[in-house]
Protein backbone atom coordinates (compact mmCIF):
# COMPACT_ATOMS: atom_id res chain seq x y z
CA UNK A 1 0.00 0.00 0.00
CA UNK A 2 1.12 3.74 0.07
CA UNK A 3 1.08 5.63 2.96
CA UNK A 4 1.46 9.36 2.21
CA UNK A 5 3.76 10.68 5.35
CA UNK A 6 3.77 14.12 6.32
CA UNK A 7 6.91 16.37 4.18
CA UNK A 8 7.36 17.67 7.83
CA UNK A 9 7.01 16.02 11.85
CA UNK A 10 6.16 18.12 14.49
CA UNK A 11 6.29 17.88 18.47
CA UNK A 12 3.03 17.03 20.04
CA UNK A 13 2.23 18.50 22.88
CA UNK A 14 -1.72 18.91 24.95
CA UNK A 15 -3.23 16.86 22.54
CA UNK A 16 -1.89 19.42 19.49
CA UNK A 17 0.81 19.32 16.53
CA UNK A 18 2.67 22.49 16.97
CA UNK A 19 5.46 23.94 15.08
CA UNK A 20 7.73 26.30 15.87
CA UNK A 21 11.48 28.30 14.43
CA UNK A 22 13.90 25.33 14.79
CA UNK A 23 16.18 24.18 12.79
CA UNK A 24 14.85 20.60 10.72
CA UNK A 25 16.84 17.72 10.06
CA UNK A 26 15.90 16.00 6.74
CA UNK A 27 14.24 12.39 7.59
CA UNK A 28 15.73 9.70 4.99
CA UNK A 29 14.25 6.80 3.81
CA UNK A 30 16.95 3.82 4.37
CA UNK A 31 15.32 1.54 1.43
CA UNK A 32 16.31 4.16 -1.14
CA UNK A 33 17.90 7.18 0.18
CA UNK A 34 15.05 9.35 -0.91
CA UNK A 35 13.67 12.37 1.38
CA UNK A 36 10.49 11.42 2.93
CA UNK A 37 10.29 14.28 5.69
CA UNK A 38 11.58 16.73 8.47
CA UNK A 39 11.46 16.73 11.74
CA UNK A 40 12.33 19.85 14.54
CA UNK A 41 15.51 20.34 16.08
CA UNK A 42 13.68 21.44 19.39
CA UNK A 43 14.99 23.33 22.15
CA UNK A 44 14.80 22.86 25.72
CA UNK A 45 11.44 25.61 25.31
CA UNK A 46 9.39 23.03 23.75
CA UNK A 47 10.20 20.70 26.65
CA UNK A 48 9.05 23.40 29.03
CA UNK A 49 6.27 23.47 27.29
CA UNK A 50 5.47 19.52 26.87
CA UNK A 51 6.08 19.20 30.76
CA UNK A 52 3.80 21.94 31.80
CA UNK A 53 0.77 20.65 29.72
CA UNK A 54 2.01 17.26 31.23
CA UNK A 55 1.93 18.46 34.83
CA UNK A 56 -1.54 20.26 33.94
CA UNK A 57 -3.18 17.08 32.99
CA UNK A 58 -1.42 14.69 35.60
CA UNK A 59 -3.96 15.25 38.75
CA UNK A 60 -7.39 13.81 36.35
CA UNK A 61 -5.55 11.27 34.76
CA UNK A 62 -3.76 10.07 37.97
CA UNK A 63 -7.24 10.51 40.04
CA UNK A 64 -8.95 7.98 37.82
CA UNK A 65 -9.11 4.25 38.70
CA UNK A 66 -6.98 2.39 37.07
CA UNK A 67 -9.85 0.15 35.54
CA UNK A 68 -11.09 3.81 34.00
CA UNK A 69 -7.48 4.41 32.72
CA UNK A 70 -7.19 0.90 31.40
CA UNK A 71 -10.52 1.86 28.70
CA UNK A 72 -8.61 4.38 26.69
CA UNK A 73 -5.98 1.70 25.81
CA UNK A 74 -8.19 -1.12 25.26
CA UNK A 75 -9.94 1.58 22.53
CA UNK A 76 -6.12 2.24 21.59
CA UNK A 77 -5.47 -1.47 20.94
CA UNK A 78 -8.64 -1.84 18.59
CA UNK A 79 -7.20 1.06 16.87
CA UNK A 80 -3.62 -0.84 16.28
CA UNK A 81 -5.19 -3.34 14.73
CA UNK A 82 -7.37 -1.45 12.62
CA UNK A 83 -4.26 0.44 11.58
CA UNK A 84 -1.64 -1.99 10.88
CA UNK A 85 -1.36 -1.87 7.64
CA UNK A 86 -0.22 1.73 7.85
CA UNK A 87 1.78 1.62 10.56
CA UNK A 88 3.37 -0.92 9.12
CA UNK A 89 4.23 0.92 5.89
CA UNK A 90 5.76 3.70 8.01
CA UNK A 91 7.97 1.77 9.83
CA UNK A 92 9.17 -0.12 6.84
CA UNK A 93 9.73 3.23 4.65
CA UNK A 94 11.32 5.61 7.38
CA UNK A 95 13.34 2.25 9.41
CA UNK A 96 13.94 0.03 6.29
CA UNK A 97 13.17 -3.21 8.01
CA UNK A 98 11.28 -5.54 5.87
CA UNK A 99 7.60 -5.43 5.21
CA UNK A 100 6.94 -8.43 7.77
CA UNK A 101 9.64 -7.68 10.25
CA UNK A 102 7.75 -3.91 10.27
CA UNK A 103 4.23 -5.95 10.70
CA UNK A 104 6.02 -8.47 13.53
CA UNK A 105 7.11 -4.88 15.18
CA UNK A 106 3.28 -3.78 15.15
CA UNK A 107 2.15 -6.66 16.53
CA UNK A 108 4.68 -6.39 19.12
CA UNK A 109 3.44 -3.71 20.08
CA UNK A 110 -0.51 -4.48 19.71
CA UNK A 111 0.97 -7.22 22.82
CA UNK A 112 2.61 -4.59 24.75
CA UNK A 113 -0.28 -2.97 24.93
CA UNK A 114 -2.66 -5.90 25.65
CA UNK A 115 0.12 -6.44 28.86
CA UNK A 116 -0.55 -2.37 30.16
CA UNK A 117 -4.79 -3.85 29.65
CA UNK A 118 -4.12 -6.23 32.34
CA UNK A 119 -2.70 -4.44 34.88
CA UNK A 120 -5.93 -4.26 37.19
CA UNK A 121 -5.35 -7.92 37.16
CA UNK A 122 -2.13 -8.02 37.91
CA UNK A 123 -1.61 -5.00 40.70
CA UNK A 124 -3.57 -5.36 43.70
CA UNK A 125 -2.73 -3.06 46.78
CA UNK A 126 -1.55 -5.27 49.84
CA UNK A 127 -3.52 -4.96 53.41
CA UNK A 128 -2.47 -7.03 56.54
CA UNK A 129 -3.56 -6.41 60.15
CA UNK A 130 -0.25 -6.07 61.62
CA UNK A 131 -1.56 -5.58 65.32
CA UNK A 132 -4.79 -5.85 66.71
CA UNK A 133 -6.55 -3.07 65.43
CA UNK A 134 -4.15 -1.77 63.22
CA UNK A 135 -4.28 -2.14 59.55
CA UNK A 136 -1.83 -1.62 57.09
CA UNK A 137 -2.23 -1.12 53.00
CA UNK A 138 0.34 -0.37 50.36
CA UNK A 139 -0.97 1.40 47.22
CA UNK A 140 0.88 2.05 44.31
CA UNK A 141 1.25 5.83 43.17
CA UNK A 142 2.18 7.34 40.02
CA UNK A 143 5.33 9.36 39.71
CA UNK A 144 4.12 12.11 37.72
CA UNK A 145 5.50 13.27 34.46
CA UNK A 146 8.06 10.86 32.56
CA UNK A 147 9.79 10.77 29.81
CA UNK A 148 10.87 7.67 27.30
CA UNK A 149 13.99 8.27 24.79
CA UNK A 150 13.86 6.03 21.92
CA UNK A 151 16.19 4.57 19.70
CA UNK A 152 16.24 4.15 15.65
CA UNK A 153 15.89 0.57 15.27
CA UNK A 154 12.11 -0.06 16.67
CA UNK A 155 10.04 3.18 16.04
CA UNK A 156 6.88 1.38 16.83
CA UNK A 157 7.65 -1.33 19.24
CA UNK A 158 10.29 0.28 22.12
CA UNK A 159 7.82 3.30 22.51
CA UNK A 160 5.56 0.46 23.32
CA UNK A 161 7.69 -0.55 25.64
CA UNK A 162 7.07 2.09 27.56
CA UNK A 163 4.25 4.25 26.71
CA UNK A 164 1.46 2.17 27.78
CA UNK A 165 2.36 0.62 31.29
CA UNK A 166 3.59 4.21 32.52
CA UNK A 167 0.52 6.11 31.57
CA UNK A 168 -1.85 3.12 32.36
CA UNK A 169 -0.25 3.16 35.90
CA UNK A 170 -1.03 7.35 35.96
CA UNK A 171 1.62 9.07 34.79
CA UNK A 172 2.16 11.32 31.99
CA UNK A 173 4.57 10.69 29.64
CA UNK A 174 7.18 12.68 27.20
CA UNK A 175 8.28 10.57 24.08
CA UNK A 176 11.62 11.73 22.45
CA UNK A 177 11.92 9.51 18.93
CA UNK A 178 15.10 8.67 17.15
CA UNK A 179 15.46 11.89 15.03
CA UNK A 180 15.90 9.72 12.26
CA UNK A 181 12.67 7.88 12.45
CA UNK A 182 10.36 10.26 14.02
CA UNK A 183 7.22 9.51 11.90
CA UNK A 184 5.95 6.07 13.79
CA UNK A 185 5.55 8.48 16.57
CA UNK A 186 3.46 10.39 15.05
CA UNK A 187 0.58 8.19 14.21
CA UNK A 188 1.09 6.73 18.05
CA UNK A 189 -0.07 10.18 19.31
CA UNK A 190 -3.11 10.22 16.59
CA UNK A 191 -4.15 6.87 17.60
CA UNK A 192 -3.72 7.66 21.24
CA UNK A 193 -5.91 10.93 21.18
CA UNK A 194 -8.39 9.36 19.08
CA UNK A 195 -8.51 6.23 21.91
CA UNK A 196 -10.02 9.25 24.33
CA UNK A 197 -6.76 9.99 25.88
CA UNK A 198 -6.70 13.19 27.44
CA UNK A 199 -4.50 16.55 25.86
CA UNK A 200 -1.06 16.34 27.79
CA UNK A 201 -0.89 13.24 29.20
CA UNK A 202 1.18 12.20 26.02
CA UNK A 203 3.56 14.51 24.19
CA UNK A 204 6.35 14.40 21.64
CA UNK A 205 9.22 16.50 21.74
CA UNK A 206 11.90 16.06 18.52
CA UNK A 207 15.64 16.44 18.89
CA UNK A 208 18.63 15.24 19.39
CA UNK A 209 21.47 15.59 21.84
CA UNK A 210 20.18 18.68 23.49
CA UNK A 211 16.36 17.63 24.13
CA UNK A 212 18.30 14.42 25.44
CA UNK A 213 20.64 16.36 28.39
CA UNK A 214 17.16 19.00 28.58
CA UNK A 215 15.05 15.96 29.49
CA UNK A 216 18.15 14.33 32.14
CA UNK A 217 18.32 17.83 33.70
CA UNK A 218 14.39 18.74 34.34
CA UNK A 219 13.53 18.98 37.18
CA UNK A 220 9.76 18.09 36.81
CA UNK A 221 10.47 15.06 34.70
CA UNK A 222 10.62 12.06 37.93
CA UNK A 223 11.72 9.12 35.99
CA UNK A 224 13.70 8.48 32.39
CA UNK A 225 13.61 5.57 30.16
CA UNK A 226 16.46 5.11 27.50
CA UNK A 227 17.34 3.10 25.18
CA UNK A 228 20.63 3.29 22.55
CA UNK A 229 24.13 2.84 22.59
CA UNK A 230 25.75 1.65 25.72
CA UNK A 231 28.45 5.05 25.32
CA UNK A 232 25.12 7.09 25.60
CA UNK A 233 23.05 5.42 27.64
CA UNK A 234 26.18 5.49 30.31
CA UNK A 235 25.79 9.47 29.63
CA UNK A 236 22.18 9.41 30.20
CA UNK A 237 22.18 7.05 33.48
CA UNK A 238 24.26 9.26 35.29
CA UNK A 239 23.12 12.58 33.68
CA UNK A 240 19.44 11.57 35.13
CA UNK A 241 20.45 10.23 38.33
CA UNK A 242 22.26 12.88 38.92
CA UNK A 243 19.47 14.76 38.81
CA UNK A 244 18.06 12.90 41.44
CA UNK A 245 15.57 11.15 38.93
CA UNK A 246 15.21 7.41 38.21
CA UNK A 247 16.29 5.94 35.07
CA UNK A 248 16.54 2.84 33.64
CA UNK A 249 19.01 2.96 30.31
CA UNK A 250 19.49 -0.39 27.67
CA UNK A 251 22.87 0.15 25.86
CA UNK A 252 24.50 -2.01 23.55
CA UNK A 253 24.75 -5.98 23.01
CA UNK A 254 27.39 -8.28 21.96
CA UNK A 255 25.10 -11.72 22.11
CA UNK A 256 27.02 -14.94 22.01
CA UNK A 257 25.25 -18.32 20.64
CA UNK A 258 27.63 -21.36 21.92
CA UNK A 259 27.49 -24.21 19.85
CA UNK A 260 27.88 -27.64 20.51
CA UNK A 261 28.77 -30.83 17.99
CA UNK A 262 25.54 -32.22 19.14
CA UNK A 263 23.25 -29.88 18.43
CA UNK A 264 20.23 -30.02 15.53
CA UNK A 265 21.66 -28.93 12.42
CA UNK A 266 18.60 -27.34 10.49
CA UNK A 267 17.36 -25.63 13.76
CA UNK A 268 20.67 -24.16 14.99
CA UNK A 269 21.72 -23.19 11.24
CA UNK A 270 18.30 -21.78 10.86
CA UNK A 271 18.34 -20.00 13.97
CA UNK A 272 21.77 -18.27 14.12
CA UNK A 273 20.99 -16.71 10.28
CA UNK A 274 18.09 -16.09 11.12
CA UNK A 275 18.65 -14.24 14.68
CA UNK A 276 22.27 -12.39 12.63
CA UNK A 277 19.90 -10.96 9.64
CA UNK A 278 16.44 -10.28 11.52
CA UNK A 279 15.89 -6.78 11.47
CA UNK A 280 19.58 -6.73 9.11
CA UNK A 281 20.79 -7.41 12.49
CA UNK A 282 20.05 -4.01 13.99
CA UNK A 283 18.39 -5.28 17.37
CA UNK A 284 20.22 -5.58 20.63
CA UNK A 285 19.06 -9.11 20.37
CA UNK A 286 20.47 -9.88 17.54
CA UNK A 287 23.55 -12.67 17.00
CA UNK A 288 26.69 -11.35 16.83
CA UNK A 289 29.13 -14.34 18.23
CA UNK A 290 28.99 -18.10 16.94
CA UNK A 291 30.97 -20.22 19.77
CA UNK A 292 31.56 -23.25 17.95
CA UNK A 293 32.73 -25.89 20.49
CA UNK A 294 35.21 -28.68 18.93
CA UNK A 295 33.89 -30.59 15.74
CA UNK A 296 31.08 -28.16 14.24
CA UNK A 297 31.70 -27.83 10.46
CA UNK A 298 29.15 -29.63 9.39
CA UNK A 299 26.96 -26.99 11.32
CA UNK A 300 29.13 -23.60 9.85
CA UNK A 301 28.34 -25.46 6.36
CA UNK A 302 24.81 -25.53 7.02
CA UNK A 303 24.89 -22.13 8.27
CA UNK A 304 26.41 -20.96 5.11
CA UNK A 305 23.70 -22.50 2.76
CA UNK A 306 21.01 -20.51 4.98
CA UNK A 307 23.19 -16.93 4.39
CA UNK A 308 22.95 -17.57 0.48
CA UNK A 309 19.29 -17.43 1.09
CA UNK A 310 18.97 -14.25 2.50
CA UNK A 311 18.55 -11.42 -0.23
CA UNK A 312 18.65 -8.00 0.65
CA UNK A 313 15.32 -6.06 -0.84
CA UNK A 314 13.67 -9.53 -0.43
CA UNK A 315 13.69 -10.93 2.96
CA UNK A 316 16.29 -8.56 3.84
CA UNK A 317 16.04 -5.31 4.70
CA UNK A 318 18.63 -1.24 4.74
CA UNK A 319 20.80 -0.59 7.35
CA UNK A 320 19.39 2.69 8.80
CA UNK A 321 22.62 4.99 6.90
CA UNK A 322 25.25 5.15 4.67
CA UNK A 323 27.53 5.90 7.95
CA UNK A 324 26.19 2.60 9.11
CA UNK A 325 26.94 0.43 5.76
CA UNK A 326 30.32 1.77 5.81
CA UNK A 327 31.67 1.41 9.21
CA UNK A 328 29.82 -2.68 9.29
CA UNK A 329 31.28 -3.20 5.81
CA UNK A 330 35.24 -1.97 7.59
CA UNK A 331 34.83 -4.26 10.49
CA UNK A 332 34.27 -6.90 7.31
CA UNK A 333 37.43 -5.78 6.12
CA UNK A 334 39.43 -5.71 9.08
CA UNK A 335 38.73 -9.15 9.90
CA UNK A 336 39.56 -10.54 6.86
CA UNK A 337 42.90 -8.47 7.22
CA UNK A 338 43.74 -9.61 10.04
CA UNK A 339 43.42 -13.55 8.98
CA UNK A 340 39.25 -14.31 9.50
CA UNK A 341 37.81 -16.00 7.24
CA UNK A 342 34.78 -14.48 4.90
CA UNK A 343 32.40 -17.74 3.83
CA UNK A 344 29.46 -14.90 2.87
CA UNK A 345 30.45 -11.63 2.15
CA UNK A 346 27.76 -9.39 2.15
CA UNK A 347 29.80 -6.58 1.13
CA UNK A 348 28.92 -4.27 -1.68
CA UNK A 349 25.19 -5.18 -1.80
CA UNK A 350 23.04 -3.72 -3.93
CA UNK A 351 19.09 -3.69 -4.56
CA UNK A 352 17.88 -3.26 -8.29
CA UNK A 353 15.50 -0.04 -8.55
CA UNK A 354 16.98 0.96 -5.07
CA UNK A 355 20.46 1.69 -5.70
CA UNK A 356 20.35 5.10 -3.48
CA UNK A 357 19.05 2.52 -0.58
CA UNK A 358 22.16 1.19 2.34
CA UNK A 359 22.44 -2.59 1.81
CA UNK A 360 24.74 -4.97 3.84
CA UNK A 361 23.99 -8.71 2.74
CA UNK A 362 24.09 -11.86 5.26
CA UNK A 363 27.68 -12.00 6.24
CA UNK A 364 29.60 -15.10 7.84
CA UNK A 365 32.80 -14.44 8.95
CA UNK A 366 35.03 -17.78 10.48
CA UNK A 367 38.17 -18.43 12.26
CA UNK A 368 37.30 -14.95 14.22
CA UNK A 369 39.68 -14.54 16.89
CA UNK A 370 38.51 -12.85 20.70
CA UNK A 371 41.05 -9.73 20.09
CA UNK A 372 39.61 -8.71 16.97
CA UNK A 373 37.16 -5.88 16.56
CA UNK A 374 34.45 -7.70 15.36
CA UNK A 375 34.47 -9.72 17.79
CA UNK A 376 34.72 -7.35 20.80
CA UNK A 377 32.56 -4.60 19.59
CA UNK A 378 28.92 -4.43 18.56
CA UNK A 379 28.78 -4.21 14.58
CA UNK A 380 25.04 -4.15 14.65
CA UNK A 381 24.36 -5.26 11.19
CA UNK A 382 23.86 -8.84 9.63
CA UNK A 383 26.88 -10.10 10.21
CA UNK A 384 27.99 -13.53 12.34
CA UNK A 385 31.49 -13.78 13.83
CA UNK A 386 32.81 -17.59 14.40
CA UNK A 387 34.99 -18.09 16.99
CA UNK A 388 36.46 -22.15 17.58
CA UNK A 389 36.53 -22.86 20.59
CA UNK A 390 38.55 -26.54 22.11
CA UNK A 391 35.47 -27.32 25.35
CA UNK A 392 32.50 -25.91 26.56
CA UNK A 393 34.26 -24.38 29.43
CA UNK A 394 36.23 -22.08 27.30
CA UNK A 395 33.16 -21.33 25.22
CA UNK A 396 31.84 -19.70 28.39
CA UNK A 397 35.25 -18.40 29.55
CA UNK A 398 34.86 -16.45 25.65
CA UNK A 399 31.10 -15.23 26.36
CA UNK A 400 31.92 -13.86 30.14
CA UNK A 401 35.27 -12.50 28.82
CA UNK A 402 32.81 -9.95 26.66
CA UNK A 403 31.99 -6.39 28.64
CA UNK A 404 28.22 -6.56 27.46
CA UNK A 405 25.65 -8.90 29.17
CA UNK A 406 22.46 -8.94 26.90
CA UNK A 407 21.58 -12.24 26.13
CA UNK A 408 23.25 -15.50 25.29
CA UNK A 409 22.02 -18.84 24.07
CA UNK A 410 22.93 -22.66 23.84
CA UNK A 411 22.61 -25.07 20.80
CA UNK A 412 22.61 -28.47 22.10
CA UNK A 413 20.93 -31.61 22.77
CA UNK A 414 22.38 -32.22 26.20
CA UNK A 415 20.47 -30.65 29.28
CA UNK A 416 23.75 -30.99 31.52
CA UNK A 417 25.30 -28.54 28.68
CA UNK A 418 22.56 -26.36 28.91
CA UNK A 419 22.16 -26.37 32.67
CA UNK A 420 25.73 -25.40 32.77
CA UNK A 421 25.53 -22.05 30.13
CA UNK A 422 22.36 -20.76 31.62
CA UNK A 423 23.84 -21.29 34.83
CA UNK A 424 27.59 -19.39 33.58
CA UNK A 425 26.78 -17.37 31.43
CA UNK A 426 26.98 -13.85 32.22
CA UNK A 427 23.76 -12.01 30.60
CA UNK A 428 20.36 -11.17 31.57
CA UNK A 429 18.43 -13.17 28.93
CA UNK A 430 19.22 -16.95 28.00
CA UNK A 431 18.11 -19.10 25.28
CA UNK A 432 18.32 -22.53 24.59
CA UNK A 433 17.94 -23.91 21.07
CA UNK A 434 17.08 -20.47 20.58
CA UNK A 435 18.57 -17.43 18.74
CA UNK A 436 16.28 -14.42 19.55
CA UNK A 437 15.72 -15.21 23.53
CA UNK A 438 13.47 -12.55 23.92
CA UNK A 439 11.29 -12.82 26.74
CA UNK A 440 7.16 -12.54 26.34
CA UNK A 441 4.77 -10.45 28.87
CA UNK A 442 4.37 -10.46 31.72
CA UNK A 443 7.69 -11.29 31.80
CA UNK A 444 10.60 -8.59 31.90
CA UNK A 445 13.29 -7.81 28.91
CA UNK A 446 16.32 -6.60 30.01
CA UNK A 447 20.16 -7.16 30.33
CA UNK A 448 23.24 -7.28 32.35
CA UNK A 449 26.72 -5.64 32.61
CA UNK A 450 27.19 -2.86 30.07
CA UNK A 451 24.01 -3.69 28.42
CA UNK A 452 21.78 -1.98 31.34
CA UNK A 453 22.19 0.52 33.66
CA UNK A 454 19.45 1.23 36.24
CA UNK A 455 17.42 -1.28 38.75
CA UNK A 456 14.44 -2.43 37.15
CA UNK A 457 13.16 -4.16 33.21
CA UNK A 458 11.59 -1.95 31.03
CA UNK A 459 8.85 -4.06 30.30
CA UNK A 460 6.64 -7.00 32.11
CA UNK A 461 6.01 -6.62 35.80
CA UNK A 462 9.45 -5.20 36.54
CA UNK A 463 8.50 -2.44 34.74
CA UNK A 464 5.85 -1.75 36.95
CA UNK A 465 8.10 -1.21 40.23
CA UNK A 466 9.98 1.46 37.90
CA UNK A 467 6.88 3.44 36.80
CA UNK A 468 5.35 3.55 40.58
CA UNK A 469 6.24 4.80 43.83
CA UNK A 470 4.46 2.99 47.06
CA UNK A 471 2.47 4.63 49.79
CA UNK A 472 2.18 2.83 52.59
CA UNK A 473 -0.78 4.04 55.08
CA UNK A 474 -1.03 2.49 58.47
CA UNK A 475 -4.87 2.65 60.09
CA UNK A 476 -6.98 2.15 63.56
CA UNK A 477 -10.63 2.81 64.22
CA UNK A 478 -11.51 0.65 67.50
CA UNK A 479 -10.41 2.55 70.19
CA UNK A 480 -11.15 -0.07 72.20
CA UNK A 481 -9.17 -2.43 70.71
CA UNK A 482 -6.43 -4.19 72.89
CA UNK A 483 -3.21 -2.83 72.38
CA UNK A 484 0.42 -3.22 72.79
CA UNK A 485 4.06 -1.96 72.00
CA UNK A 486 2.94 -2.36 68.63
CA UNK A 487 -0.24 -0.61 68.62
Amino acid sequence: MATKIDETTHNFINGKFVSNGSPRLDVISPLNGSRISSVPLSSSKELDDAVQAARNAFPEWSGRTLKERVQVFYKYRELLEKHMDELTEICHTENGKTWGESKAEVEKSIELTEFACSMPQIITNEVQEVSRGVEVRIDRKPLGVVASIAPFNFPNMVPHWTVPNAIVLGNCMILKPSEVVPVSAVKIAELLKEAGLPDGVFNIVNGGKEIVEAICDHPEIKAVSFVGSTKVAKIVYKRATSSLKRCVALGGAKNHLIVLPDANEEMTASNVIASMSGCAGQRCMAAAVMVGVDKVDHIVARMVDEAKKIVPGDNLGSVISKEAKERIEKYIEEAEAAGAKVLVDGRNATVKGSEGGFYVGATVVDYVTPDMAIAKEEVFGPVISIIRAKDLDEAIAIENSSGYGNAAAVFTQSGGAAKEVMERASAGMIGVNIGVPVPREPFPFGGWNDSKFGVCDITGKSSIEFWTQNKKTSIKWNAEARTNWMS
